[in-house]
């Protein structure tokens, strides 16, 4: 009788060595290394020393353009001779009021004033010396109208006047006033003494008022005075 060999429980299978952390980052890295490398390198700029004074350059230059736009944009408004709005900074300011009078029921009043007689001065003596009548009638009218009210040059011998917070009545003994100084200034060309004069028409700005139709209203004043004081000489 053949006996079995004894044998004992099977040996247990080697374990699985497991990679130390070293190793575990080791690899990751070579991974990384080998995506880097297949991957293309995009350039690099180099470093511009000179930006900051490139910069600051550019700065005061833009300054300067925006000075100078600003300068153009107010002597497009403005007129070059009796330094006044012109027609368009006037008619700029007229429109802007009456915006401002309409949201805060504020009122106004507009005078058109038309200079008598100026013709026959740059006929007779040349325009140098109507300009001086010109520049003499704007010292007057700056002198009876505050620093809030706005005078303008709409063409010519032709002026208008924005005045804040005057009823009717005000309106009109003003318009009177500054007639009534005009008439005063006197003149000497050549040897000769010249008066000038000037026709005022009054036009009321109110909650309904618009640019256009108050200036036309109050030209149409004008003419009429116009006509009156011819009528009355």
């Amino acid at each position: 009788m053949q006996l079995k060999k004894k044998t004992g429980p099977p040996a247990p299978k080697p374990a699985k060595r497991r990679k130390s952390v070293v190793a575990r980052r080791t690899s990751a890295a070579q991974r990384a290394g080998r995506v880097k490398a297949a991957s293309p390198r995009l350039p690099v700029a180099p470093k511009d020393v000179n930006a900051k004074p490139t910069i600051r350059r550019l700065r005061a230059e833009l300054a300067r353009a925006q000075a100078r736009i600003g300068e153009l944009q107010a002597s497009a408004d403005t007129d070059f001779l009796l330094d006044i709005p012109n027609r368009r900074g006037f008619e700029r300011e007229l429109r802007r009021s009456i915006a401002y009078i309409k949201r805060y029921s504020a009122k106004g009043a507009l005078i058109v004033l038309d200079v008598d007689r100026l013709k026959p001065v740059n006929d007779a003596f040349g325009h140098a010396a109507g300009d001086r009548v010109l520049k003499a009638i704007v010292a007057v009218l700056l002198r009876h109208v505050r620093a809030s009210d706005v005078i303008g040059r709409l063409g010519g011998d032709e002026f208008a006047l924005l005045l804040w917070n005057l009823s009717e009545t005000d309106a009109h003994a003003k318009a009177a006033a500054l007639e009534q100084a005009i008439d005063q200034l006197i003149f000497v060309f050549a040897g000769r003494t010249v008066t000038a004069g000037a026709s005022a028409g009054v036009a009321i700005l109110g909650p309904h008022a618009e640019a256009g139709r108050a200036l036309e209203e109050a030209d149409s004043a004008m003419y009429l005075r116009k006509a009156q004081r011819r009528h009355e000489a």
